[in-house]
């Protein structure tokens, strides 16, 4: 791991995607993990380096981006319950096994979906 986290949250995933690209094109980052809330409508990304290619990364995609990030953020020497989060959201993208190449049908879940519980009352 470097000594920084670069935070970048930002709308959409293909809009991500073009500023992961730009972070990790610009300076020496790597992608530490991300996630996606309201249905990948916001997305997050962490990459870690050194403070110096962190920042010029952040500062390139808030610049070059599609889209305007929704917030940025730099954590020079991240304390180590942020370093255990991060890698508590790594483990769930990284551990997952690779989506299967059969294509689905039209209504199947994804991989990674998880239905919520239903009640006894919403069952009913």
């Amino acid at each position: 791991m470097g000594n920084a986290y670069g935070f970048i949250e930002i709308t959409g995933v293909v809009a991500a995607m073009d500023a992961l690209d730009i972070m990790c094109k610009t300076a020496g980052v790597t992608l530490a993990t991300w996630e996606r809330k309201l249905g990948g409508r916001l997305v997050t990304l962490v990459v870690e380096g050194d403070v110096e290619a962190v920042r010029q990364s952040v500062e390139a995609a808030t610049a070059n981006a599609l889209k305007k990030p929704v917030s940025t953020g730099i954590l020079p020497n991240p304390h180590p319950e942020i370093i255990r989060m991060v890698e508590l959201s790594a483990s769930r993208f990284k551990g997952k096994a690779e989506p299967s190449s059969t294509p689905k049908q039209l209504g199947e879940d994804p991989p990674d979906f998880v239905p919520k519980e239903t009640t006894q009352e919403e069952s009913s």
